[in-house]
This record gives structure tokens, C-alpha cells and sequence, in this order.
């Protein structure tokens, strides 16, 4: 069994979830799973045998103006290694986390210490970051200098491949789910506070950037809402809630659509629903469209980045193009006509899902461990 470092940022966000539950379930193979981040990762909960905790404390000191968070993760990785023997280093996100693990293995070997590094690309590390001129090059001196590299999705291993002159393979290695998340099955009291009239009821689940395209959501709900009763879950918060609160008022649906703000478990709300709607410019991914389908909640989506390998078109939801409302209310309504056709969706985000599981996903990283530290 390994000794393994985990770094990733401690949020809501994919990248944090991902590492999260990748920690978790290689903690129930046996191997020591150590979380290093500035705050406990919101889905690590509160005890799992052998997974551990190392806050980097980032003290305010007067002299900077911003505190240097790269430099003092780095000197936690050397510490953590040091005194709790780490065979190796995963990091989530291109910036701060693989240069930080660079400069920490490079003080490592100064003590002869090895320290390989893994880095697992999630998107906007490549996909917005990696368009910056200001961070172009250390993302690419820190991919590069990783000692291997893993993505998401095959579109974000294109996307890196195209963006920056990687010298080494970039392996892909999907996101996953957890079937134990989803055992408590459809959360029908839930469906019944915001569908009491028996209403179809559409979510989406985001931050609420403009790369989401929230208010494209609220747009085709609203032409769903014209054909059939209906009601619309909003899971997040972010720089757009004001504007889709606007949106709502101006379109007179404000009754039917609801604000959830941010949950920590987006899966208890997911559960309520019978249409998962994600209109997004951009994802690498797409691991909230991912839980939908392991609830069985069918998905209306853009054909963008990764989202077309992992909904299956025809199948397990309806892909259209970005910006194309109309044709994704048209999607919505097809999905939601007949019980029939809404069950066979159903039943295709099921298996679909089921592709994704994390039994069949864990085991690729540990093969990739395996061979970092002979």
C-alpha cells in the first residue's frame, strides 16, 4: 500500500470534489491518503479511516501584499513527505499546485529524498488560465516537469496538447462517481416542497460564472414553462445570480423558480429532479451533468469541450449547440413528452452513468501510482 499526498483546492468546485472523493475511496483500498490545502475539502466529512488532514496555514505577515500561498505549500509538501513518508505527490490543477510540488521535490532531492509528481489537469487550468500570456509559461514548465500527467477528459487532453508544447503524454483518465452518494435513491418529500402539484421539475448545478451560461438556463425553462407545468431548481451562487434574479423578474417566473444557493451535497437536489439542464460555453467534463445521470435524471446540454463523452446523445439526454435556446427547450420538451420516453432516458443515464462508476476509475490511477514509484 501507497503513502500519498493529495493537494487540490478545498472548494465546491470539480477539481476539489474529484480529489476528494479519489482520496476517499483509495483510503478504502488500504492506502494512506494525506489532504494538503489551506481548509479541509468540503466533501472530506469529518473521519475516514486512513485519511489525513495538513493545513497549510498561510500567516498575514505586513511585508506582502499578497501571501505568498505557492511558496508555503511547497514547504508543506516537503514537511508532510519528510515525516510522513509520502511515496509520491498528486496535485490537482496545473497553478499553484504542480509548480509548488516541483520546487518541493527539488528540495527534496537536495536531501536525497524521491518525490514523483502526478498532476491532474481539470479545465479551467488550461481551458482559461492557460490562455493568460501572464501564466502560460509556468503552466507549461509545470506540466512539463510533472512526472506524469493526466486528464479529464480526450477533448481537454486536445485542448493541452494544442495549448502548450507538452513533452510528455498526457493520459486521460475520467471523472467518476460515487454509487454510495446515490443509494438513498429519489428524494420524493423534496420533490413534493417544490413540486406539489406534480410539476416537472428542471435543475441546474453551478458557480454561476458566465462560461455556465445561467441565464441561457432560466431562458429555456422558461419556454418549457409555456408548453408544460413546471418548476426550476438553481443550485450555486456566483458573479450571475443577480442577473438570472433580474431575468426572472422580467420573464414573471420568479414563483417557479428557485435559488438554492450553495449546498454542500448538490446530490440530495439533483435526486428531486426529472431534467438536468447544463447550457454551458465550455466543459471539460462535465461532472455535475455525471451525478445527474447517476440519479438517473436525464440531461439537456451544450455539445461543447467534454460534455459529448459523457452524455450520450440520444441516449442518456440531448445535446445542441451553445447559445441555441430554442433548440434546448425543444430538447427539454422531447426528454419530458410521454412517461415512456422520459423513462427510457432514465433508464439510458443509468447505464450511461454506470461507465463512469469509481471502481472502474480508481484502478487506472493506482496502475499510473504503481509505476511512478518502482
Amino acid at each position: 500500500m501507497m503513502r500519498i499526498g493529495m493537494v487540490c483546492y478545498p472548494t465546491f468546485g470539480g477539481s476539489g470534489v474529484v480529489a476528494t472523493e479519489l482520496g476517499k475511496a483509495l483510503a478504502k483500498q488500504g492506502h494512506h491518503v494525506h489532504f494538503i490545502t489551506y481548509e479541509q475539502p468540503v466533501r472530506l466529512g469529518s473521519f475516514h479511516e486512513n485519511v489525513f488532514y495538513h493545513e497549510v496555514h498561510v500567516a498575514d505577515y505586513p511585508l506582502f501584499d499578497y501571501p505568498p500561498y505557492a511558496l508555503i505549500l511547497a514547504s508543506k509538501m516537503v514537511d508532510v513527505v519528510r515525516h510522513e513518508k509520502l511515496d509520491l505527490i498528486h496535485v490537482h490543477y496545473a497553478i499553484p499546485h504542480a509548480s509548488s510540488a516541483f520546487l518541493a521535490q527539488n528540495i527534496l532531492r537536495e536531501q536525497g529524498i524521491k518525490l514523483p509528481i502526478i498532476t491532474t489537469l481539470h479545465g479551467t487550468d488550461i481551458t482559461l488560465l492557460g490562455k493568460d500570456p501572464s501564466f502560460e509559461p509556468v503552466i507549461a514548465f509545470a506540466i512539463n516537469q510533472s512526472n506524469a500527467v493526466t486528464a479529464v477528459s480526450k477533448s481537454l487532453q486536445a485542448e493541452t496538447l494544442e495549448t502548450f508544447e507538452v513533452n510528455r503524454p498526457v493520459k486521460v483518465i475520467p471523472n467518476f462517481f460515487c454509487p454510495s452518494h446515490f443509494a438513498a435513491g429519489r428524494n420524493e418529500a423534496m420533490r413534493k416542497v417544490y413540486a406539489p402539484k406534480g410539476e416537472k421539475l428542471l435543475i441546474h448545478v453551478s458557480n454561476f460564472r458566465p462560461v455556465k451560461r445561467v441565464l441561457d438556463v432560466v431562458r429555456v425553462f422558461a419556454k418549457v414553462r409555456e408548453s408544460l407545468p413546471a418548476k426550476l431548481l438553481m443550485v450555486g451562487d456566483g458573479p450571475d445570480r443577480a442577473a438570472v434574479e433580474t431575468l426572472c423578474r422580467e420573464l414573471s417566473i420568479c414563483e417557479d423558480v428557485v435559488l438554492l444557493g450553495k449546498l454542500k451535497n448538490p446530490i440530495e437536489a439533483i435526486s428531486t429532479a426529472d431534467l438536468f439542464v447544463l447550457p454551458s460555453e465550455s466543459e471539460s467534463f462535465g461532472l455535475a451533468a455525471l451525478e445527474a445521470m447517476a440519479a438517473g435524471v436525464p440531461v439537456v446540454a451544450s455539445d461543447t469541450g467534454g460534455i459529448p463523452e459523457v452524455v450520450e446523445h440520444g441516449t442518456s439526454g440531448l445535446l445542441s449547440i451553445v447559445g441555441d435556446i430554442d433548440k434546448m427547450a425543444e430538447n427539454a420538451l422531447e426528454i419530458l413528452s410521454t412517461k415512456e420516453r422520459h423513462d427510457a432516458f432514465i433508464a439510458g443515464a443509468l447505464k450511461n452513468a454506470d461507465t463512469f462508476r469509481v471502481d472502474r476509475i480508481v484502478p487506472q490511477y493506482e496502475a499510473l501510482y504503481l509505476q511512478l514509484v518502482q
